[in-house]
C-alpha cells in the first residue's frame, strides 16, 4: 500500500481554523493550538447566547411595555390579563413597538381595554 502524507489536508485544517478567528487578539488568530482553545470558548458562547438574546430582548419589551403603561396609570401585569381578556393579540415585541415609536396608538389600545 502507498505511503499516505497528510501535510495537504493538516494544513487545509489548520488554514480552515485560522480563517474563523479573524478578528481575535494577540496570539490566539495566528497559532493554531491557541486559536482552536478559542474557537471551543467562542462557539460555546455563541450557541448560549443565541437562547439567552431571546430572554433579554422581551425583558426589554416588558420595560418599554410598562413604563408607557404606567404613564396612563396601569401596570404591565393588569395591561396584559386585560388585552386576553378582550382578545386583542398583539404580542409584546409589536406592544413594545408602539409604545416606543407611536405612543398615541398605544394609548389608544389602552383606552379601549380600559373602558
Amino acid at each position: 500500500m502507498a505511503r499516505v502524507k497528510r501535510g495537504v489536508t493538516a494544513s487545509k485544517r489548520r488554514k480552515n481554523v485560522l480563517k474563523h478567528t479573524r478578528g481575535f487578539k494577540w496570539s490566539r488568530k495566528t497559532k493554531y493550538k491557541q486559536a482552536k482553545e478559542a474557537l471551543l470558548h467562542a462557539w460555546t458562547y455563541a450557541f448560549r447566547d443565541r437562547r439567552t438574546k431571546k430572554r433579554v430582548f422581551r425583558r426589554l419589551q416588558q420595560t418599554k411595555i410598562n413604563a408607557a403603561a404606567r404613564k396612563q396609570g396601569i401596570p404591565y401585569n393588569k395591561l396584559i390579563y386585560l388585552l386576553k381578556q378582550e382578545k386583542i393579540g398583539l404580542d409584546r415585541k409589536i406592544l413594545a413597538d408602539l409604545a416606543e415609536n407611536n405612543p398615541e396608538t398605544f394609548d389608544k389600545i389602552i383606552k379601549e381595554i380600559t373602558k
